[in-house]
């Protein structure tokens, strides 16, 4: 069965990594921080992948313009992904559940 979404790697203007996950629409449901190197994007994208199953793990918040988005955190409370801004807390859910559901089985392209 081919993953319905997948993590691209790029390169962004400074020289680092930064992973994003795509979902089949096209859509980026979680992105990364920059890392130095590709390996500790790799392990960050491992981390998704350990992490996404557990709800616990997604920090919901609202930004100051009243838009929804989340984060999800590894056991230590660090950051490893950060969603896209959503209208409403509806849309903020879906997308939680979208990275719930295929982060887990995402294969990894580079661009």
């Amino acid at each position: 069965m081919m993953a319905m979404a997948n993590f691209h790697i790029k390169i962004d203007k400074a020289g680092e990594f930064r992973f994003n996950l795509v979902a089949s629409n096209g859509q980026v449901i979680l992105s990364s921080e920059g890392y130095v190197r590709r390996d500790n994007c790799l392990k960050g994208i491992a981390s998704v992948q350990r992490h996404c199953a557990e709800d616990r793990f997604f920090e919901r918040t609202i930004a100051a313009d009243g838009r929804y988005h989340f984060n999800l955190k590894a056991a230590n409370g660090e950051v490893i992904g950060t969603s896209q801004m959503y209208a409403d807390a509806r849309s903020m859910e879906n997308g939680i559940l979208s990275v719930r559901l295929n982060a887990a089985d995402a294969g990894v392209l580079n661009e």
